[in-house]
């Protein structure tokens, strides 16, 4: 071989690592977009929300808020999740068929558990009541259109997802505008829902996909051996927050849920970066996987760390905002809130440093090992946030989910460390995309 053949073959294996890294990047940063899109809407919901009803009503619209990320969980272990791992970077026929069943899925779920909520809110009346009897109308359109945006996303095609969400964010306007007028918990829960709803019939057009609920058995009898590890994954996620949302209103008042509620979203801005990267880092972790299997580690430990690290930072700037300015983003739910910056920040850092571990485990297809570090960390967040709220109030639930989220951190990168070298010794043939 000549030493001018041997150059132009490193030429061409340095070209096609950048061409690789200009496509990740451009992944990324689509990912990036797209949640500060979705997020930014969420960030300036909640604050409105908070200066139009005040601190009581505020933790009802909450409570509302954290039901539906309990069943965004369950439709994303079901429809989604099993999507991105198995569907990231298939043939576009292969990834059609998948998404019109996932979707369909998606809807399917809506409508089962919203015919559940309906009935929960007029069984439970009053203000809450209501404002479930509205959540459960609009949580089809709301699956739906989040079912898009990992679609798109698994896809390799960021920019509709992004699109989708700008979408709903200029829906939102007027319907905030009118559910200004109305000024009450329900009409904002459905001014938000209906919006989603406008997205996701624009995902369809996006897409030319039409969801098939009628597929939704097929979907799952095919994707049982991750779909329903994932369902129980995620539904101890998000009914972990539920538990933590209603015990802490049961213990110290709903005030309380509404003063971390408001502690959360001044974390908005780094949560929009920290969900946006949540989008691609599992199709991304899949294609390291696929192409590079040894830098799976290193990718995941760079994705935890650099999220944990703009999480303190971020938290740190928090520490600074004068009281001025606090109240005027806030209003009342300032001053309840400021005081959970800390504990907040350092829950979220630990959330951040586990992320990369689970994009891992999520990648590996290692269902088993990561519905053993949920299910810990759940117990834990639930101990912690409600222990804590028994001890000491509003901190002192803040202060143990802080102290829960980082140590469930832990055993997930110790699950993922055991899960590569179980891989080492013993590969396992590619998963099937069709």
């Amino acid at each position: 071989m000549t030493p001018m053949t041997t150059e132009g073959k490193r030429e061409g294996s340095r070209t096609r690592a950048g061409s690789a890294g200009r496509a990740l990047a451009g992944r990324l940063s689509w990912g990036l977009a797209d949640q500060a899109a979705s997020s930014m809407s969420n960030f300036v919901v909640g604050l409105y929300v908070a200066r139009s009803l005040g601190l009581s009503a505020f933790g009802v619209f909450s409570l509302a808020w954290v039901t539906y990320g309990v069943v965004l969980n369950v439709s994303r272990g079901l429809a989604t999740d099993p999507l991105v791992v198995r569907f990231s970077g298939v043939p576009e026929a292969s990834w059609r068929g998948a998404v019109a069943r996932s979707t369909g899925t998606a809807l399917g779920v809506g409508t089962v558990i919203g015919a559940a909520c309906l009935a929960a809110g007029l069984g439970l009346g009053g203000e809450v009541g209501t404002a479930f009897a509205c959540l459960a109308v609009t949580l089809p359109g709301l699956l739906l259109q989040d079912a898009w945006r990992f679609s798109f996303f698994a896809a390799g095609a960021g920019r509709k997802a992004f699109a989708n969400d700008v979408v709903w964010g200029v829906a939102l306007v007027p319907a905030m505008i009118l559910a200004a007028g109305v000024g009450s918990v329900a009409a904002f829960v459905l001014a938000w829902g209906a919006s989603a709803a406008v997205a996701a019939g624009y995902g369809c057009v996006q897409s030319g996909i039409r969801p098939r609920p009628s597929g939704a058995r097929t979907w799952l009898r095919e994707q049982r051996d991750l779909g329903y590890r994932y369902l129980v994954e995620n539904v101890s996620l998000g009914g972990a927050s539920q538990l933590r949302a209603y015990g802490l209103g049961a213990i110290a008042g709903v005030g309380a849920v509404g003063a971390v509620r408001g502690a959360e979203l001044l974390l908005g801005p780094f949560l929009a970066v920290l969900m946006g990267l949540s989008l691609v880092t599992v199709p991304e972790a899949a294609r390291v996987l696929r192409r590079a299997p040894h830098r799976l580690g290193a990718f995941c430990l760079l994705l935890g760390g650099g999220q944990a690290v703009g999480a303190l930072l971020w938290g740190g700037a928090l520490l600074l905002v004068p009281d001025r300015a606090g109240a005027f983003v806030l209003g009342g739910v300032w001053h309840s809130a400021s005081q959970l910056v800390v504990p907040v920040t350092l829950g979220v850092a630990g959330a951040g440093l586990g992320t990369g571990a689970a994009a891992g485990l999520r990648a590996l297809g290692a269902a088993r090992r990561s519905l053993r570090c949920q299910l810990f960390a759940s117990a834990c967040y639930v101990a912690g946030g409600l222990g804590g709220a028994a001890a000491a109030g509003t901190a002192g639930s803040a202060w143990g989910v802080a102290a829960a989220t980082l140590g469930g951190s832990a055993v997930w990168w110790l699950q993922l460390r055991a899960a590569l070298r179980e891989r080492h010794h013993h590969p396992v043939p590619e998963v099937r995309t069709t």
